[in-house]
């Protein structure tokens, strides 16, 4: 599948979801959002009517929940965040399971956790029913910028070209004896990394002059 014609977040399918269009999606994704947020930590009731709400729009664009189940792991960083809270925060202390914890600190990792995961879980189902494609095109129904639009559209075109650049990359170094065991092998990977953004950037410039050679403008053509 080329970057230019999918990725690797969408699920295929003909559900009322996937066919919506791409601006009101983005539009619903974002007013959805807006009320997670604003929506005080201690209405647990409210959380799970924001829940139900997703497991229906899940259900009806009959996407299997593994499926964004096993797309959840960007949001580690934000669980170690929350599970760190009860420990480092002041305040008044309070008991769970035997271990004395910030009360404060609890109901924001708490609160940090479920508005996370929400926001984790619609934008997947965006990502899940939408076309890259077509969420640049509702976008640009939006009236976003059309240069970020354009930069949005080289990044999807082409991530998959530098993520093939990088396994090449680790193949290279592998086939040397290479193996990151230990913090000593971290320069190796900085330097590879360096590397990898110097081709990107060649890759980029010569992509740049080719497209310029052929007429454009400043706007893709649809």
């Amino acid at each position: 599948m080329g970057a230019g014609h999918g990725h690797t977040l969408h699920f295929h399918g003909h559900s009322p979801v996937h066919r919506a269009p791409a601006h009101l999606k983005v539009l619903a994704l974002l007013g959805f959002m807006l009320v997670v947020v604003a929506t005080p930590r201690d209405w647990y009731a409210a959380f799970a009517v924001y829940l139900a709400a997703l497991i229906v729009v899940v259900g009806v664009s009959r996407v299997p929940p593994t499926y964004l189940l096993k797309r959840t792991v960007v949001e580690v960083p934000f669980v170690l965040f929350a599970v760190l809270l009860p420990f480092v925060a002041t305040g008044p202390q309070t008991e769970v399971l035997g271990v004395s914890v910030s009360q404060h600190g609890l109901e924001a990792g708490i609160a940090l956790l479920v508005k996370g995961t929400l926001g984790v879980l619609a934008s997947l189902t965006l990502a899940a029913t939408t076309e890259p494609q077509d969420l640049l095109v509702g976008l640009e129904r939006l009236r976003l910028p059309q240069q970020l639009v354009q930069i949005m559209a080289f990044m999807v075109r082409y991530l998959d070209v530098v993520t093939d650049e990088m396994r090449r990359m680790k193949v290279a170094r592998e086939s040397r004896g290479f193996s990151a065991r230990n913090p000593r092998h971290w320069p190796v990977l900085a330097r590879s990394a360096g590397a990898l953004f110097i081709r990107s950037y060649e890759r980029g410039e010569r992509v740049h002059l080719a497209m310029l050679s052929r007429g454009y403008t400043g706007r893709m053509p649809r």
